[in-house]
This record gives structure tokens, sequence and C-alpha cells, in this order.
């Protein structure tokens, strides 16, 4: 069993949460804050009760499988209630000669050494800003705003040899040495 989901998980003030649905089937979890809503669909092996000293997390079976989740949805859980109180970011960093993104509406477009221009659809929910080189990525939800960095690192990973490409702020390169001159 979690260690963490047996406490309960304090609620931060300005937040609601609701729990909807059937006992034995499921239901959903919505949370409600200052900066927005997120509703998540719950396993129907898990209960949430929401209390006066916040949300308890618990099982109502002792499978393996249930076990698991449970600290699972308390991380859900969790990462809801930071996200409509505070947000949350990642930065991308791009490098290399001609290598350069803008954000046009709801397009990023990304020159990357192709042939062609890249252009992805920013998801809803999401806001990006850049600064020199620096794309920062902001929303309420943590697994979109991941989700979406991790896509468009994946457009142009860094290689090894000079490091161009896009990476997380603050991620390191292993770089190779290259060939020698004889």
């Amino acid at each position: 069993m979690s260690r963490l989901a047996k406490r309960p998980i304090p609620l931060p003030p300005k937040t609601e949460v609701t729990v909807s649905g059937l006992p034995g089937q499921g239901g959903s979890v919505a949370v409600k804050g200052p900066k927005g809503t997120l509703q998540r669909p719950v396993h129907r092996a898990i209960s949430l009760e929401v209390g006066a000293d916040g949300v308890q997390v618990s099982s109502k079976g002792d499978a393996l499988e249930t076990k698991a989740l449970l600290g699972t949805y308390a991380s859900h859980v969790r990462n809801m209630l930071t996200g409509v109180t505070q947000g949350f970011s990642k930065k991308l960093l791009i490098e290399g000669v001609g290598f350069k993104w803008d954000v046009q509406g709801k397009t990023l477009n990304l020159a990357l050494g192709f042939s062609h221009p890249v252009k992805v659809p920013i998801p809803e929910g999401l806001t990006l800003s850049i600064d020199k080189g620096v794309l920062t990525i902001v929303g309420i939800d943590r697994e979109s705003v991941g989700q979406f960095a991790a896509n468009i690192r994946a457009l142009k990973k860094p290689e090894p040899y000079k490091g161009k490409g896009i990476r997380y702020e603050g991620e390191v390169i292993r770089r190779k040495q290259g060939k020698k001159a004889a």
C-alpha cells in the first residue's frame, strides 16, 4: 500500500473538490480552483472521500492492481490541486544554426533544418511564450504540459557531437569526441 495515500491530501485555500459517480462503478473527480477546473475519471477499485481535513484516497480491495493504483490516484489528485492553484511549466531550449521557433495564433512554427517548416498545433489549455531561444510551456494540467514538451523535443532530439537540437532546460547531453585528424 502506498505511504503517500495513507494521509489525507490537504486542500489549498480557494479550491473545491467534487467526486461523482456510483460506488463500485468508478466515477470522476473534479477540482476547481483560481486557475481553472480539471476533471479525471476514477478507477472502480479506488474510492475518494472529501472531508474536513482533505481528500482521502482508499482502495476497495487487496488486489495487486488496486495497491498499485492507490498511490497513482493520490498523485493525480495532488497534481490536480497544484495545477489549479499554481500551474505547471516546462522550458525547452533550441540550439543550432538556423534553428528557430515562433508562435502564430494557435500554431507553433519551427525551423529545424528540414526542407520544410514544421507546424505544430498548440493544445487547448496551454500557453506558450518565447524569449531568446527559450520556449516556456505553461498550463494547469501536468500531463498535457509534459506531453506537449516531449512531442516538441522529439521533433529534433539533441545530437551527441555538437549538441544541436531541442532539449529541456537543465538537461545534460552526453557529448562524444568525434573523429580525430591523423
